[in-house]
């Protein structure tokens, strides 16, 4: 059963809408103290929400739940920016005060709280899930780097892995480091196709 939304509604889940998008501009701050690479918070949010429905087929979880609690793990950024592991050791995020801002009268915001409320007590085996999808997007991140000569994102990798809760996570975890990130488009045909593409 649908609800209408009133006039007021739609205008701030327009708001809303346009506030998503500026996940696109908002960096993932880490990559300045790694020194390669880079991503911006939408893009980590669509690798971690895809890993997460991954993981939980693998680990018999809610694949659908999983993906939702991912992909709205940072949404929150849009107002607050990307706080990373060296901006926690001082500084405070108001993640929560930023979210309800954000959802306040679009009708979205008992759904979403409820899921990041499950995402941040990492409760339920969904959360634990979507906490390790979060840390294996970086791992896949990390293991470019890695290839391409960063040996500091070899550091990095030990420190994500250590945080890995799952055995789902840890499987793919170990398949990705295993994997030559370039293998999916590159090693999938004869290298004759590169030169005469037939």
């Amino acid at each position: 059963m649908t609800t209408p939304l009133s006039q007021h509604q739609l205008e701030r889940l327009a708001d809303f809408c346009h506030e998503v998008g500026m996940l696109r501009h908002i960096p993932r701050s880490g990559f300045a103290f790694l020194g390669t690479g880079g991503e911006n918070v939408a893009e980590h949010s669509y690798r971690t929400s895809v890993i997460g429905y991954a993981l939980a087929r693998m680990a018999g979880a809610d694949p659908l739940r999983v993906a939702a609690l991912c992909l709205f793990h940072d949404l929150h950024e849009a107002r607050t920016g990307d706080f990373n592991y060296v901006n926690h050791r001082y500084n405070t995020c108001r993640a929560r005060d930023a979210l309800q801002d954000a959802l306040r009268d679009t009708g979205l915001d008992g759904d979403v709280l409820a899921l990041t409320d499950e995402f941040d007590a990492r409760q339920s085996a969904e959360a634990v899930l979507a906490h390790d999808a979060d840390q294996l997007d970086l791992i896949c991140n990390l293991a470019v780097e890695l290839s391409k000569g960063n040996t500091f994102a070899g550091d990095w990798i030990e420190n994500a892995l250590k945080r890995l809760k799952s055995q789902a996570a840890r499987e793919l975890a170990e398949a990705v480091l295993r994997a030559d990130p370039n293998r999916w488009w590159y090693g999938g045909v004869e290298k004759d196709w590169w030169i005469n593409r037939r």
